[in-house]
Formats: structure tokens, sequence, C-alpha cells
């Protein structure tokens, strides 16, 4: 039998269930990783008196030789061999004879691939985290460049009230500085090392696990091999914060795919970053934004898969759990392609002034309108039901806020003077938002200056 556990099985194994079993077509993405682990785990056999000094050199060497023939593209992977444990570890005893065949002493599969996932997930939130720098960065670099440009905010999609495109800017940044916090969090948890607790119950020999720790970067090391053996729960936070952060990308897509229609015409996107229909010659689609918006359900998809596959796992390893693999790779992929069209979309913005500043006063001022009242000595409620009958009058004459004469306003309360007249105007009306956090000019350029020390922008 030419199986790594042949030697209880009298019957060859049928191929449908090679074909259906394997992992290796997908888990040697985490070779590398494999290969670390291995000579940590070789140093730590030759320290318990497993391996001699000869044999543990045979054994690195013939490491770096596969580590080699893998990143050459020279390596022959076999799918009987099942995954990408069983394919490194039989060229291993090809190429180190009866030392190779020793390196699977004081380990299993179980706590080998629960410790190549932390390894390659480590590196991989580490390149996320820089491509969510770079994001941010860019949404701080915009907000500066847009700082005199005032659009109307939107809620349910209606026209709100007039902020600093800034102050839009500002806000995605604060979503995804979020994000990079709970990824950085995230990693203090993912610090710690399975290698050592074995299939499930530890292991018989005397390895030492604290310097197997340290050579692979981590700080800590798992307390209980059963917990450590089964556990997946990082793998799903790493999920749902890849979703999370998808969620994030997806909003923003939505806003810019919205700004750019003929309707709104608020923003337009560089055509290098754009396509055509193949039967209407006047179409730009945003389809680099559509697809951010249509990957973000595929993240969440991954995040509702492995959800399901360990709600009703008895506890300890069960092969079901080699279904976390490509829901996590596609997830780490997607998220980074999704990461890099935002940034370039947001470069290549170019806004359209004079829409935006159309589009900002109208209806939107009605609420300065109702705190002037207030500051006049009237209860919100009073003032707020006096400004919606402004309104109403003004929809039902065809006219606008600022077409309002100062004799139209006194016919609905006659605390209304000149000063009310002044308040029609958007870029005021965002200035008077002088509360912490607010879109006041002067308080949107203290979260800039805030930002880009934070940022590291000179």
């Amino acid at each position: 039998m030419d199986k790594p556990w042949g030697g209880r099985f009298s019957e060859e194994t049928d191929s449908f269930v090679e074909e259906f079993t394997e992992s290796v077509s997908f888990d040697r993405e985490l070779a590398l990783q494999d290969i670390a682990l291995s000579r940590a785990h070789a140093r730590s056999l030759k320290k318990a008196g497993v391996m001699s000094k000869e044999e543990l050199e045979k054994v690195l060497k013939s490491l770096d030789e596969i580590e080699r023939e893998i990143k050459e593209g020279k390596f022959n992977w076999r799918r009987d061999l099942e995954d990408v444990h069983m394919n490194i570890e039989r060229r291993l005893t090809e190429l180190a004879g009866p030392a190779g065949a020793k390196i699977h002493t004081a380990r299993s599969r179980n706590d080998q691939i629960a410790t190549d996932e932390r390894l390659y997930l480590r590196e991989k939130i580490l390149s996320l985290l820089e491509e969510l720098g770079g994001l941010r960065r860019t949404l701080v670099k915009r907000a500066e460049e847009s700082l005199g440009l005032i659009t109307p905010s939107y809620t349910h999609l209606q026209r709100a009230q007039p902020i600093r495109l800034a102050h839009y800017f500002l806000a995605f940044r604060e979503m995804f500085l979020k994000d990079t916090d709970r990824l950085v969090d995230f990693l203090r948890r993912l610090d710690e090392l399975p290698l050592g607790s074995g299939a499930v119950a530890g292991v018989d020999f005397a390895i030492d696990r604290f310097t197997v720790a340290r050579e692979l970067g981590f700080s800590r090391i798992s307390r209980n091999s059963l917990q450590a053996t089964s556990d997946r729960d990082f793998i799903l936070e790493a999920l749902f914060i890849s979703a999370q952060i998808g969620l994030h990308l997806s909003r923003l897509a939505e806003d810019l795919i919205l700004w750019s229609t003929e309707e709104f015409g608020f923003v337009s996107l560089p055509d290098s970053l754009c396509t055509g229909s193949s039967i209407m010659p006047q179409k730009k689609n945003p389809d680099l934004l559509e697809l951010v918006r249509g990957k973000t359900g595929r993240l969440i998809g991954n995040l509702v898969s492995l959800m399901v596959v360990l709600k009703g796992l008895p506890t300890a390893y069960n092969r079901d759990l080699q279904e976390d693999k490509e829901p996590l790779f596609d997830s780490l992929r997607t998220l980074d392609g999704s990461l890099k069209a935002l940034r370039k979309i947001l470069d290549g913005l170019e806004f359209n002034e004079e829409r935006l500043k159309a589009s900002a006063g109208g209806f939107t001022l009605m609420t300065d309108l109702a705190n002037y009242l207030v500051r006049k000595g009237l209860p919100f409620r009073k003032a707020h039901e006096i400004a919606g009958k402004v309104t109403a009058y003004l929809i039902e004459k065809g006219k606008k806020p600022e077409d309002l004469s100062l004799q139209e306003l006194r016919t609905f309360s006659d605390l209304f003077d000149k000063e009310a007249l002044e308040l029609m105007s958007p870029e005021r009306s965002a200035d008077m938002k002088i509360s912490f956090g607010g879109t006041a000019r002067e308080e949107v350029i203290r979260r800039l200056d805030v930002a880009k020390r934070e940022e590291g922008i000179s």
C-alpha cells in the first residue's frame, strides 16, 4: 500500500476516493509554510534525541531542495498522496532517506495543518494591512484635495444636508481604520503555536514547543491539544473581518457607481478603469466598482460556508475541516483585489464641482431654517413644523429656498428676519455643523490634520 496509513488496510484505495478526498490541488498553497514548520520540527526532534546531527543536516538540506523545486515549478505534486504534507514528506524521504522518514515523529497532520494555516494567515494579514493603509492614505489625500467642495449628504437615498466632500472621504477612512484595528487585534489571537499537540492528545516525545514557537515567530503555544487541533475559530474570524471590509468597500463602490451616472453626475471615472458595451457605443460602464460590489457576496458566502461546516462537528479533528481552505484562500485573494481596485478608482476620480454645488442646496437647507427659529427661542418641534410648512409652500409654488423673500418667510413666523435669508447657502450650512466630528470647515481641517499624523503623511 502506497499510503502513509496503508498498514491497516488490505485493499487498494478506490480511485474515486482519491479524487474526492484529495486536497493537494489547493492546499499546496501552504507549501512554503509547511517547509518552514518542518525545519523547526526537525530541530526539535534533534534536541529530543530522535534525530542525530547528521540526520538533521540531511533533512534541512533536502527541505532547501524541495523549496527550490516548488518555487521553480519543478515539484511533482501527486494527487494519490492526498495533501501538501504527504507530498512534501514523500519527497523528503526520497532525498534524505531514513532521516526524512523520521520527520513525522511527534506530529500529526492535525497539528501540522493548524500551524501551517496560522503561518499563512499571518503573512497574508500583514499584506492586507499594507493595502488597507494605502487605501486610507488615498482617502486622506482625496479629502484634502476636496476640502472646498460641498456635496449633498443622503439618508434613505434622499438629499439630507450639505456636507464637505472631505467629510465624506474621512468617513470611509474611519471605517477602514476600524477594520485595520480588527486585523491587528486578530493577529494577537492568531499568535499561538498548535504544533506539538499531535493528533488530539499531545505527543509522547519531549519536544521543546517553546523553542519551536520562537523559531516560527509565535509568542505563545496552545494550552490544550484537543482544542488546538480542532480549532478553526481563527479562520472564521479572518473570514468575518474580510467580509466586514468587503461591506465597506461595497458601500463605497455603490456610492461612486451612483455618483458617476448622468442622473447624479458628481464624479467622472477614469476611462482606463471602465469598460464599454458591445452594442451601445455611448456606454462607459463602472465594471471595476460593480465587481467590487459583487465580490463582497463571495466574501460573505465564504464566511457562511465555513460556519455551516463547523456548526455540527463533534469535538476534535474531522475531515470536514478540509473545507476551510478554499474559502480562506478565495477570500484573501478576493479582498486583496478589491482593495487595489478601489484605490485605483479613488486615485483617478474627477469631481464635477458645478454639479455638486448645484445639488448641495435647495431643500437640504430646511433644517437650518428650523435651527434659526430655535436660536430665536422657539422649541425645536414647533420650529420643525414651521420649516415643514415653508417646504410645502415652496413645493406648491415651484420655488427653491434660495428664492424666498423675507416677506414670504414672515408669513410663517414673525421671528424670521433678514439674517434667515443668509442661511440659504450650502457652504454656510455645512460650516454651522461645529460639533466635534461635524462637517464644519475648521472641524474637517482638524480631523484632516489628525488623519495625516496617524497615517504618516507630511
